[in-house]
């Protein structure tokens, strides 16, 4: 299993210093990260060269167009430093604004991509996020069949979407457990869960078995963690991603956590809950 380490908090910003302590064998960024490590001074350079880039390549473009190149650039080059203390890849987002659109979602992963070749950064070292509507599946199955370009497909609730995934072809998946466990909290009468009845958990181990059963290379990495006990729950999980204060709660824990997926129960029936079409707030 591989530990993914992630960022979602504005009261956090300092992910890098995270990365360092910790030392995962991947990252992913986010625009949380990019918002809280853009204020500090120490990340002053970076925020210049995206700015400087924008100016450089913005000749007759519009002013909103001049920030989204501004943008771009300052997740590619956090994105560098953050490849300069993991061994492994870095994930970076397309806009979600592009979430419906698959040729602009196939245009912006490649320009992205284009920005890290530039820079010396392999594409191998480089996941693709994009969000797992069907627009989004389908710019993923081009840019791994036809580009090589490796993609990491988020927002995905549902044992559906994860089907499509794999039958893309994409590289891997990051089903969200706590957001599922969210809905369940808002529209049932039952409030606490643990690790053997989490409805996102129980998500998971479905599209983790059924991936296994049936072959598929798509590799499942659970994410969007609510607590420690979700992550016990998916241990064996091919990855999983972690915030720093998580992973800072599980360094402190003694418990002896039993691997609960194994890629030889895939062949197992797996009982658990055929979730909604989406959460209603995801």
């Amino acid at each position: 299993m591989v530990v993914i380490l992630t960022h979602r908090s504005n009261k956090d910003p300092e992910a890098m210093g995270a990365v360092k302590e910790f030392k995962p064998t991947d990252a992913t960024t986010n625009p949380s990260l990019i918002l809280g490590a853009s204020k500090m001074e120490k990340y002053a350079p970076l925020m210049q060269e995206a700015v400087a880039y924008a100016k450089e390549h913005g000749a007759g473009k519009t002013p909103e167009q001049i920030l989204e190149l501004a943008m771009d650039r300052l997740f590619v080059v956090f994105g560098k430093e953050i490849l300069k203390i993991i061994p492994g890849r870095v994930s970076t987002e397309v806009d979600a604004k592009l979430s419906f659109d698959t040729k602009a979602s196939i245009d912006k992963a490649l320009s992205l991509i284009d920005q890290y070749e530039k820079l010396g950064i392999s594409k191998e070292r480089v996941l693709i996020k994009l969000a797992s509507t069907w627009e989004g599946i389908q710019a993923a199955k081009v840019l791994e069949a036809q580009h090589g370009v490796h993609c990491n497909m988020t927002l995905l609730f549902n044992f559906e979407q994860a089907v499509a995934c794999a039958e893309a072809n994409v590289t891997l998946i990051s089903p969200f457990v706590g957001r599922i466990m969210d809905w369940y909290v808002k529209n049932t009468d039952k409030k606490k869960y643990d690790r053997r009845d989490d409805p996102g958990v129980k998500s998971v181990t479905r599209i983790y078995n059924y991936y296994k059963k049936h072959g598929y290379k798509t590799q499942v990495m659970a994410a969007s963690f609510r607590n420690t006990e979700e992550i016990k729950g998916l241990m064996g999980c091919d990855l999983l991603t972690i915030s720093p204060g998580l992973l800072q709660q599980l360094s402190q824990d003694d418990e002896a956590v039993p691997v609960a997926l194994k890629s030889s129960d895939g062949h197992k029936a797996v009982t658990c809950y055929t979730l909604p079409a989406r959460p209603v707030e995801p």
